[in-house]
C-alpha cells in the first residue's frame, strides 16, 4: 500500500510540474468518479499561500446546471465545518473529494454537476487562492478538449479570453479526445470554418503561425466523432496581434485617465518590459478587439507608456475597464478614482453608496477601474478657509468604521458640531483610499487615488470637508505610501511568482523590504516611478478634495537604506531626510501651508532636522500617560517639544492613538489603590482622565485625541478576544457614553482645557516644567498672563511647591476661587488625583461641578458579588430577560446553548464595568425545549436552565 501511495504522489508531482494550480485523479473526472484534488501552492493564483506553514482549508461547492457555487460546504472561515487539506510536502496538499454527488449532497437527479468550485484558504481565512478555481467534470462518452493553448473558460465568450499570437511567433495547438466508455473515430480541427487537420488518433497537433493569418480573432473549433457517431466539439479563439504602433501620446497627457472633452478620453499605462496591451471594458463587451490594441511610446527600456484614445464615448456614462497585459494579466488603472470590486461591493449597502455600478460578473476577473466623462464638479461653498496654525492644532483622529454605525461621510457631517463644541479644529481620517476588503483600518491600500466605497461616494467626502471648513475645522488624511497590498495593479503588474514577491524589474517596489516593520509590499522611494506616483497621489487629494494635509503612515520606511532591526532602522538616515524633504517640497508647491505630519519614531537628530524643515512628527506618550493615570510614577517630559531640543512646536504628542491601548481600560484593569482611593473604580478612573488631560492640553503645541477618548472609552484595543489577533477587529461604537454623567463631565473638562489654547499664554514658548515622579508642574509665562498647573498623580495625599513665578492674585480656573500669593516657597496639599490651573488673570469659569463625580465614589451601591439570576418570564415565548451582576470591571461573556451543548447564540461578549445589567434574548426561529444560559467573567462561571414553550 505504501508503495502504491508513493507512485500515486509521484505521478501528481509530474503532473503539477506542468504549471497547474490543481490536478485531479482521475485526470478527466466525471460525476461518477471518486476524485482526489492535489493543490500546488507554488503556482500562479496561490501566491498568498506560498510557504504557508499552517493548515489549509477548502471553501468548496459545485457549479451545476442550476447555477454557480451550489451546495457550498460549511461557512467561510469556519474550520469546524470546512474540509482541511492533507499536507503532502512543502506547498503541496491533497483534498479527497470522493464521489462528488455524495461529498456535496447533490440529491436531485435532474441537477448535473458541471464543475467543482474551490477556494483554498489559511486557517484564519486571511490568505487565499485568487481567483476561484474551477475543475471541469466530464460526461460519459466522447469529450474534446484543447490541451494547449490553455485559455480561461470563465468569461462566457471565448473572445474575452483568447490565445494570443505575437508578431513573428507561432503556437502549437494540442487537441485531445477524452474517451469515457467510448472509442474515437475521428478528430478534426477547423480554423475559421476551414478544415486544417484531421486524425483518427486521440491527439491532434497543429502549428498556428502568425504569418499565415491576419490580425484579429480566428475561430478554432475541434470536432470529435466516436464509433457510435456521437459528436463533441470544443471552441477557442486564436487572436493575432496587430503590429505595435510606436508613437508618443498627445501632448499634455499624464499617466492614468485623461479627459479630452465630454466624449473623448486618453488612457496611459506606464508599463516597461511588457510586450503588448489591450483595453477591455464595457465599450467592447469585455472582448479583445484590434481597435483596442494600445500604442507604445518608448523613451528608453525603463520608460515605456502604453496609450489609447477613445472617441465617441457616451457623455457622462460610467465605463468600467481594464488593461489586459501580455494576454494574461487583467489590471485596473493605478490612477483610477473609482474601483469595482468583485468580492466586496455586494456588501456595501445602497444607503452608503447609492446607485453603485454593478461589477461585470462573468465577463472578467479582479478589480476593474472606472472612467466617466462630463462629470459634474462639486461646487465648493467655503473657498477661503484659513487653516489653524500648526501650533494650535487639536486633531481628532477617527476610524469611520468604528466611529459611526452608518460608517459614511454623510453621517460624519452630523458629528462636526459635537467636535466643534469639544474644541477640535482638525479631523484626521484614518485611510479612506481603496483598501482590500471592507472591514479594515485602511493600512492595506490597493488604489491610492480611489476612495473606498465602503464609506460613500467622493462628493460626500467633499461635502464633509466643505462643511468642516465652514466651521473652522481642517481635514487631514492619513495616507499610506510606505507600501501597497497585493491587489494593487502596480504590484500585480511586476510579480515574481516563484518567490511570491515583487519582481526585480518592478519600477515601484522592492523585492525584499528595506526595513523590518514593513507590511504589504515596500515602495522603492528612490525610484523615479515611485516619486512620480507619490507626487501625483498627494496632488490629487490636495487639489481635488481640498484636504489640508496628510499624516504619513510609517514614514520611517521611506528609505532604501537596508536595515535588519528596529534600532538600525531608527538611526539617522540622510537619504530618508532627502526623500521626505523632496516629497514635502512637492506638497508645498501645490498648497504652501499644507500640514505634513510624520509617523516617524526615528533618532531625535533626524526628527529635529525634519521638524526644523516644517514637518510635524508624532510623539507616542501612551505608556507614560497611562502609568501616570494608573497611579504610578511616570515622566511626561517627552510630551514637550523643548525636551527634545526642538526649536518649533512641531511635536504632535498624544496620550492615545489607534495603535495604542486605551488609558481607561488599563485604569480599570491595573489601576493603583490606597485605602478608599481605588483607580479600578470607574468614577475615580474617569477622574484620572481629567487629571491627565490637564497635563496634556496645557502643554504648548499641537494635540491629538483618539476617537471617544474624550468620553473615557474603555474597550481594549484587543477587544473582543483580548489578544493581538483581534486588534484590527471592529470595536463597539458608544455614542451612548455621552449620556453618562461621569463621561459627559470628562468631555466638558477636556472642552474647558482645549479652550485655554485660545489664550496666548498656552501657546507660549516661555515655560518651565517638572513632569517626572508623582507631583507635576507646568509654569507658563506671557506678558498677557502667567499660568501655573499643579497635580498629584499619586494615590495618597502629597504636598507640592507650585513655584509661582510671581506674587499677587492667582485665580483657580475651574473653581473661580482667588488666592493671594505672598510666599513663593509655600506648599499646597493635594489629594490623590487633585489638580489646579492657576492664572494671573481671572478667566471665565467653566461649568460648575464638572470636576466632581456623578456617582458615589465609595461605590456602596455596586454589587459585592457576581450573580446570574433566573430569566423572566420563564417559560417564555419568544423573548426573555436575563439579569446579571459584575463584581469588578472585566470581560463578560453570556452564551446560550441547547441541551446537547451546542452554542445557539452569544448575548454578551464585551468589557463591563462593575454593576448590575440585564440583556434580552429572542428565541425567534428556535424550537421549543430546554436551553442553558451561562455567564463567564473573571473566575466566575454559572449556568442556569430556561424553557422555551411555543
Amino acid at each position: 500500500m505504501k508503495k502504491l501511495l508513493t507512485i500515486f504522489i509521484c505521478s501528481f508531482l509530474f503532473s503539477i510540474s506542468q504549471a497547474q494550480i490543481v490536478v485531479t485523479e482521475p485526470e478527466y473526472p466525471t460525476q461518477q468518479d471518486s476524485i482526489v484534488v492535489i493543490f500546488d501552492a507554488t503556482q500562479p493564483g496561490a501566491e498568498e499561500l506560498l510557504n504557508y506553514s499552517g493548515t489549509v482549508y477548502a471553501h468548496s461547492g459545485v457549479n451545476t446546471n442550476l447555477g454557480s457555487w451550489q451546495h457550498v460546504i460549511g461557512d467561510w472561515g469556519n474550520n469546524q465545518n470546512q474540509p482541511a487539506l492533507v499536507r503532502l510536502g512543502t506547498n503541496l496538499y491533497k483534498l479527497t473529494i470522493g464521489y462528488p454527488r455524495e461529498f456535496y449532497t447533490v440529491t436531485n437527479p435532474a441537477e448535473q454537476i458541471l464543475q467543482l468550485a474551490l477556494v483554498f484558504r489559511s486557517s484564519d481565512a486571511t490568505l487565499q487562492t485568487r481567483p476561484d478555481i474551477f475543475i471541469d467534470l466530464y460526461e460519459p462518452g466522447l469529450n474534446v478538449i484543447f490541451k494547449n493553448p490553455v485559455v480561461s473558460n470563465d468569461f462566457g465568450d471565448p473572445q474575452r479570453s483568447p490565445a494570443f499570437i505575437k508578431e513573428d511567433s507561432s503556437i502549437q495547438i494540442d487537441i485531445r479526445a477524452v474517451e469515457i466508455g467510448t472509442k474515437l473515430s475521428q478528430l478534426s480541427l477547423f480554423i475559421d470554418g476551414t478544415l486544417t487537420s484531421q486524425t483518427t488518433a486521440d491527439s491532434l497537433f497543429f502549428l498556428f503561425s502568425y504569418n499565415n493569418y491576419t490580425p484579429g480573432p480566428h475561430d478554432a473549433v475541434a470536432v470529435g466523432v466516436d464509433t457510435a457517431g456521437q459528436i463533441d466539439s470544443a471552441y477557442i479563439i486564436m487572436f493575432v496581434n496587430p503590429t505595435i504602433v510606436n508613437q508618443p501620446p498627445p501632448s499634455g497627457m499624464e499617466q492614468g485617465i485623461n479627459y479630452n472633452n465630454e466624449s473623448s478620453v486618453t488612457l496611459l499605462l506606464f508599463a516597461p518590459y511588457k510586450e503588448f496591451v489591450y483595453l477591455i471594458g464595457d465599450f467592447n463587451d469585455w472582448k479583445v478587439e484590434t481597435d483596442y490594441f494600445l500604442n507604445r511610446y518608448e523613451i528608453d527600456s525603463d520608460n515605456v507608456v502604453w496609450w489609447i484614445t477613445l472617441d465617441n464615448v457616451t457623455q457622462g456614462t460610467e465605463y468600467a475597464f481594464q488593461y489586459l497585459v501580455d494576454g494574461k494579466l487583467r489590471i485596473g488603472d493605478p490612477y483610477t478614482k473609482k474601483v469595482l470590486d468583485p468580492w466586496n461591493d455586494e456588501y456595501i449597502p445602497p444607503q452608503t453608496y447609492p446607485d453603485l455600478k454593478p461589477y461585470p460578473y462573468g465577463k472578467t476577473a479582479e478589480p476593474v477601474s472606472i472612467f466617466q466623462t462630463a462629470q459634474s464638479e462639486y461646487q465648493w461653498q467655503n473657498t477661503n478657509f484659513q487653516k489653524p496654525d500648526k501650533e494650535k492644532l487639536v486633531i481628532y483622529e477617527l476610524l469611520m468604521r468604528d466611529f459611526l454605525e452608518e460608517h459614511d461621510y454623510k453621517t460624519l457631517k452630523d458629528t462636526l458640531n459635537y467636535l466643534k463644541r469639544l474644541g477640535v479644529n482638525a479631523v484626521e481620517l484614518m485611510p479612506v483610499m481603496e483598501f482590500e476588503g471592507n472591514i479594515s483600518w485602511g493600512y492595506n491600500p490597493s488604489y491610492h487615488f480611489a476612495l473606498d466605497k465602503y464609506y460613500g461616494p467622493s462628493d460626500d467626502l467633499k461635502e464633509f470637508i466643505d462643511e468642516a471648513h465652514g466651521i473652522g475645522i481642517a481635514v487631514i488624511l492619513d495616507i499610506v505610501l510606505n507600501h501597497a497590498f497585493g491587489q494593487s495593479p502596480m504590484v500585480r503588474l511586476y510579480w515574481d511568482n516563484a518567490n511570491n514577491r515583487p519582481a526585480q524589474n518592478s519600477p515601484w517596489f522592492n523585492p525584499i523590504p528595506r526595513h523590518p516593520y514593513n507590511v504589504g509590499y515596500d515602495f522603492n522611494h528612490e525610484s523615479a516611478a515611485t516619486k512620480y506616483y507619490v507626487d501625483r497621489v498627494n496632488r490629487q487629494w490636495l487639489s481635488e478634495f481640498k484636504v489640508d494635509g496628510f499624516r504619513f503612515d510609517l514614514s520611517k520606511g521611506f528609505t532604501q537604506t537596508y536595515s535588519t532591526n528596529v534600532q538600525q532602522w531608527s538611526q539617522y538616515d540622510q537619504s530618508r531626510i532627502n526623500l521626505l524633504e523632496r516629497m514635502t517640497d512637492s506638497i508645498w508647491a501645490v498648497v504652501p501651508d499644507a500640514y505634513v505630519i510624520l509617523e516617524h519614531f526615528a533618532d531625535n537628530q533626524e526628527e529635529t532636522v525634519l521638524s526644523n524643515y516644517g514637518m510635524m512628527l508624532w510623539g507616542n506618550m501612551n505608556y507614560q500617560y497611562n502609568e501616570a493615570t494608573m497611579g504610578y510614577a511616570s515622566d511626561l517630559t517627552g510630551a514637550i517639544y523643548k525636551s527634545r531640543g526642538w526649536s518649533d512646536m512641531h511635536l504632535v504628542s498624544y496620550m492615545e492613538s489607534h495603535d495604542e491601548e486605551r488609558l481607561m481600560f488599563k485604569n480599570l484593569q491595573y489601576g493603583h489603590s490606597s485605602g478608599n482611593y481605588n483607580i479600578k473604580s470607574f468614577p475615580i478612573a474617569i477622574q484620572r482622565m481629567k487629571l491627565s488631560g490637564t497635563f496634556y492640553f496645557t502643554i504648548p503645541g499641537p494635540k491629538m485625541i483618539w476617537q471617544f477618548g474624550e468620553l473615557g472609552y474603555d474597550y481594549s484595543i484587543n477587544w473582543p478576544c483580548m489578544t493581538e489577533a483581534c486588534r484590527l477587529d471592529p470595536k463597539p461604537i458608544r455614542w451612548d457614553y455621552f449620556e453618562d454623567g461621569n463621561r459627559k463631565n470628562l468631555y466638558k473638562v477636556w472642552q474647558a482645557l482645549i479652550k485655554l489654547k485660545e489664550y496666548d499664554t498656552f501657546n507660549t514658548d516661555d515655560f518651565t516644567f517638572s513632569l517626572n515622579g508623582y507631583l507635576k508642574r507646568i509654569t507658563l509665562n506671557h506678558p498677557s498672563m502667567n499660568a501655573n498647573i499643579i497635580g498629584n498623580f499619586n494615590v495618597i495625599l502629597m504636598s507640592i511647591n507650585p513655584q509661582f513665578p510671581n506674587t499677587g492674585w492667582w485665580y483657580d480656573y475651574f473653581s473661580g476661587d482667588s488666592m493671594f500669593v505672598t510666599n513663593l516657597t509655600q506648599t499646597i496639599n493635594l489629594e490623590p488625583g487633585e489638580f489646579h490651573i492657576y492664572t494671573t488673570v481671572k478667566l471665565p469659569t467653566p461649568e460648575e461641578g464638572i470636576l466632581l463625580d456623578i456617582e458615589n465614589s465609595d461605590e456602596s451601591d455596586l454589587p459585592t458579588e457576581y450573580s446570574l439570576e433566573q430569566n423572566y418570564p420563564n417559560p417564555f415565548n419568544p423573548a426573555t430577560t436575563i439579569k446579571f451582576s459584575v463584581k469588578q470591571p472585566d470581560i463578560v461573556r453570556i452564551k446560550i446553548y441547547d441541551v446537547l451543548g451546542r452554542e445557539v447564540k452569544t448575548l454578551v461578549n464585551e468589557f463591563k464595568q462593575a454593576g448590575t445589567y440585564d440583556v434580552q434574548f429572542s428565541a425567534t426561529g428556535l424550537a421549543s425545549g430546554i436551553y442553558l444560559y451561562r455567564i463567564d467573567s473573571g473566575n466566575y462561571v454559572q449556568t442556569k436552565k430556561m424553557i422555551l414553550l411555543k
